[in-house]
């Protein structure tokens, strides 16, 4: 049985609002991420990307997305972190000074096609962002070898992934 929510006239499936959205991105970054790296937001420990520091201030008031372990990082993965912070770009500024050459920029991302996460439907989001604006801000950046999913999964999630030159 596929179980389901209703919210803003559409129907979208119940695991969105479960929490943990990394577990889908999880066989995607395996893939593309080794080295030292960061979890950003993953919010519990037993849900950080394997083998990565997980930073979540639900269980660690030393790290945070502006304030993460000392060095550089091979990547920086985060799932479903930045729509809830004030100053996005500022924090991807952050992260990249904080990625080795060559290192990779791993974001997944809630997409506008879910009602519900909009700031004005959900207070824990204080920003909209779309793989348009998050492909702009790579090519703004430092980065190459981009890979931004225009549409959305089954999760309403899309990825912008970039490695930093």
């Amino acid at each position: 049985m596929l179980d389901t929510i209703y919210h803003g006239g559409k129907i979208y499936p119940q695991l969105q609002a479960t929490g943990n959205a990394a577990r889908f991105a999880l066989p995607f970054a395996k893939e593309m991420l080794h080295g030292r790296g960061v979890d950003v937001g993953c919010c519990k420990k037993e849900w950080a990307f394997p083998d990565a520091i997980p930073i979540d201030l639900d269980f660690d008031d030393e790290y945070h997305a502006t304030n993460l372990p000392t060095g550089q990082f091979d990547y920086i993965f985060s799932s479903h972190c930045l729509e809830h912070l004030d100053d996005w770009v500022g924090v991807m500024d952050y992260w990249t000074d904080k990625l080795v050459s060559g290192g990779i920029m791993f974001l997944y991302l809630p997409h506008y096609s879910q009602t519900y996460w909009r700031p004005w439907n959900n207070r824990k989001h204080v920003n909209v962002l779309s793989p348009e604006i998050l492909l702009d801000y790579y090519r703004a950046r430092s980065y190459n070898k981009l890979l931004v999913t225009e549409g959305w999964d089954l999760n309403n999630s899309f990825y912008a992934i970039a490695q930093k030159r």
